[in-house]
């Protein structure tokens, strides 16, 4: 193969197409692996021949697809066919990036080449297909080849071999689950071959790192929408396979600790390329779409008959329309089987397989929620959702430090806040945590809720500055949930109020436009606790009672142009966003490592900026019996200036943002950088009046003078006595009337579509390094950054 390169490098003649002699030596070779032919077609010489000999290329790719589609329609009976096909594989493979980064190759693939009539005879040439459709079919068809990607279903000799045109590819789905009961014999050669088709697979969708990012995202992916189309008969049963691969995968070797040591897994390969290929083939924008989920009756079948038919990727449609109970249980336990594998690496080290493509996962479930409401109810109906959350906050609790995985922190926080606009949430969030993953965070006894919020204040005061734009979302997802909090603990009822203590010092809230709302949110967590969960907090009553301060120096928060600077001076003193220091942190979990910075040099992909949390989400009011109705006006105009939408006497403004332009909307901690913006008195006290201090300042009234006689007639210093009071106390008709519940649920929109894209692909193309398919390619989605 290598020679025949250096033929077509050395002299740019064009070689017919007809010599079948010299196209052949590029796929005769018997002994290659994808891993050969990068080694003997370096990337130099593939853009000499596009340079040089554009046609020799030309000639090539179309020779090679050419041969993909002869092995399709006759079945690959034969061993040598089954090379062939597989060296045209590794071989486009290869090449396919090179004619991506090249604009005038883009559009190669889909010209038509004369004689490759759709019907496969010598017709008309409108007859023919671009040869993109003629790569993605052959593949298709590949993939389900009797005896070279699944299991014949005949056992008898070649003469009566299956015809690939009559098989009912339904009947091969490679792994039992969604739809598919029956598990096929595990097969090293076939999950090898479908890797490998996999790859090409792959490789022909990132075209879209090609291409720069753009608001628009709902230009699509030709490959992909071609491939998701009624065009490929194989898209339910292809579809089917990908999911139940990755789902049903178990890397702990069948349940037995270290069977992984004594046999290779090479079913891992496989299974990752799947979930590449499938969370690729779900790049789809809801927000510009009628949106796909849909609520059919049930029928016989795995996928929800349904009218309207949704969208025309047929990936997202099936994905859409799953509504069995068991199909559900099958991909969550296989989910959070997968995320939970790091983990369990913890306390048993190396009893598993550690398991690389938690992020792609990651990807998937988003997926899954964002286009099935019904899945999404089933993971929040039961405490199975647990075991995504605590994967999660492990993830990020263990990434808080590292550059290179912003994208995982906000995959995990993004997550976290689709999952905080229902219900069910908040309330599965009282059960007690009692499994010990080992994680740097303080020992506490208590409940999930308590592991989110101590996790959420270690990601704000020890996690890296790149994290901060991510702040709004954390303290959504506290509010999101806080009315439904029973009893925190202790350590999370110092930690909510340390950062309260934080953001609430004068030169935080004047260093940047928006750092006030914050305080907002936190205010809002302890308005919902206190109004309605007073009964079980008397922990967090008590560190309130204990930091009244906080709550008095807010009230009387300065607005005078003076008192401004001096605020915006006192920070120069103290450079951290948040003093580390007064948290009580106490010991970390045994067994811990702390959480550590990315090593210098490693790679990382850019992201694009995520929208503001106002963008991110719509607000809901929660009614008396649970319901939730929008408050979003009809028309999504921002407010004017000078007068935020109020939202009730505890609600928060969002004064001034939407006229923000978009690069000062990041919270900074350097007021230089910020441009030509000034805190002013006005702009303060704008603000500061809707500050919703009226719950604690009525709770503080009532209970301080209370609790101080205690402590005088007592003579007492015991936190255990002051607590037993507390618990037994009650402000029944002493608080003022309860503010209706706010939530702020995610809502699709084509900024976040747009992020997703970039950071998929920004994975992708960082974990394919044997062989680096884009490895030195001009890709524009992302630029690639060392640490």
């Amino acid at each position: 193969g290598s020679s025949a390169f250096v033929t077509m490098f050395v002299s740019p003649q064009p070689v017919e197409a007809t010599d079948d002699a010299f196209w052949d030596q590029f796929w005769a070779d018997t002994a290659t692996s994808v891993q050969d032919v990068f080694a003997l077609v370096p990337a130099a010489e593939i853009r000499a021949v596009r340079e040089e000999s554009p046609s020799n290329l030309a000639t090539l790719c179309y020779k090679a697809v050419e041969k993909l589609v002869q092995g399709a329609e006759s079945g690959c009976h034969t061993e040598k066919e089954r090379q062939i096909v597989l060296n045209c594989c590794r071989l486009l493979t290869r090449i396919l990036p090179y004619i991506f980064e090249d604009p005038d190759w883009r559009g190669f693939f889909w010209s038509t080449v004369p004689g490759a009539g759709r019907g496969g005879g010598d017709e008309d040439d409108e007859n023919a297909r671009p040869l993109a459709e003629s790569l993605l079919l052959a593949v298709a068809d590949l993939l389900f080849c009797p005896d070279f990607t699944v299991q014949s279903h005949r056992r008898s000799t070649v003469d009566t071999a299956e015809d690939i045109h009559s098989i009912d590819s339904c009947e091969y789905i490679w792994e039992a689950g969604v739809g598919f009961a029956h598990s096929p014999q595990p097969n090293y050669i076939h999950d090898l071959n479908r890797t490998e088709l996999l790859k090409l697979l792959l490789t022909c969708f990132s075209e879209a790192m090609y291409l720069p990012p753009s608001s628009d995202s709902s230009n699509t992916n030709p490959w992909v929408q071609f491939f998701c189309s009624t065009e490929n008969r194989h898209a339910l049963p292809l579809f089917t396979s990908l999911l139940n691969v990755v789902c049903a995968y178990d890397p702990v070797g069948y349940g037995i600790p270290y069977n992984h040591l004594l046999f290779s897994d090479y079913r891992e390969p496989l299974v990752e390329e799947a979930a590449q290929v499938l969370i690729v083939t779900l790049d789809y924008d809801s927000s510009t779409s009628s949106s796909p989920t849909v609520d059919g009756t049930t029928t016989g079948t795995a996928m929800d008959d349904v009218d309207p038919p949704g969208p025309d990727n047929l990936f997202v449609n099936y994905l859409s329309r799953i509504h069995r109970e068991e199909d559900f249980q099958f991909i969550l336990k296989g989910v959070a089987r997968l995320l939970s594998n790091p983990l369990v690496q913890t306390y048993l080290p190396n009893s598993a397989k550690k398991i690389q493509f938690h992020q792609e996962l990651l990807v998937l479930f988003w997926k899954l929620c964002d286009f099935n409401k019904k899945f999404l109810f089933f993971v929040l109906k039961s405490s199975d959702v647990l075991d995504i959350l605590v994967p999660i906050l492990y993830f990020l609790n263990d990434a808080r430090a590292d550059q290179s995985r912003v994208g995982l922190m906000h995959i995990g926080v993004f997550i976290l806040l689709l999952l905080s606009g229902e219900r069910n949430f908040g309330v599965r969030l009282n059960k007690p945590y009692s499994v010990r993953v080992p994680m740097d965070i303080p020992v506490f006894t208590g409940t999930h809720a308590d592991l989110l919020i101590i996790v959420f204040h270690k990601i704000i005061t020890s996690g890296h500055q790149r994290l901060q734009p991510l702040f709004d979302c954390l303290l959504t997802i506290v509010v999101n949930v806080s009315p439904y909090l029973k009893s925190l603990s202790m350590v999370a009822a110092n930690k909510l109020l340390h950062l309260l203590e934080a953001f609430s010092t004068t030169w935080f809230l004047f260093s940047a436009v928006q750092n006030h709302h914050l305080v907002f949110f936190l205010l809002e967590v302890f308005n919902n606790i206190i109004q309605y969960q007073f009964d079980g907090n008397s922990n967090l009553v008590y560190a309130v009672i204990r930091k009244r301060n906080v709550f008095h120096q807010l009230a009387n928060l300065p607005t005078d142009s003076q008192a401004i600077q001096k605020g915006l001076q006192r920070k120069k003193k103290t450079p951290e966003p948040i003093s580390r220091t007064n948290s009580q942190d106490g010991v970390s979990m045994e067994g811990s490592r702390p959480a550590a910075p990315a090593e210098p040099g490693t790679l990382k992909t850019s992201l694009v900026a995520t929208p503001g949390i106002d963008k991110l989400t719509e607000k809901s009011q929660v009614s008396e019996d649970g319901t939730m109705r929008s408050l979003e006006p009809e028309s999504s105009q921002p407010p004017p200036e000078g007068n935020p939408p109020s939202a009730g006497s505890d609600g928060e403004p969002w004064s001034g943002e939407a006229s923000q332009p978009r690069r000062d909307r990041r919270r900074l901690s350097s007021t230089s950088s910020v441009g030509q913006w000034t805190p002013t008195p006005d702009w303060v006290m704008s603000w500061k009046s809707k500050l919703p201090l009226q719950t604690i300042m009525r709770l503080l009234q009532v209970l301080v003078p209370q609790v101080e006689k205690i402590c005088i007639d007592k003579g007492l210093t015991d936190e255990s006595e002051i607590l037993k009071f507390l618990q037994h106390g009650t402000l029944v008709g002493l608080l003022p009337v309860p503010h209706p519940i706010l939530i702020r649920k995610y809502q699709a929109n084509s900024g976040t579509a747009m992020w997703f894209r970039t950071y998929m692909w920004g994975v992708i193309y960082l974990r394919n390094v044997d062989p680096p398919i884009w490895y030195d390619t001009d890709v524009k989605l992302f630029e690639i950054q060392r640490v």
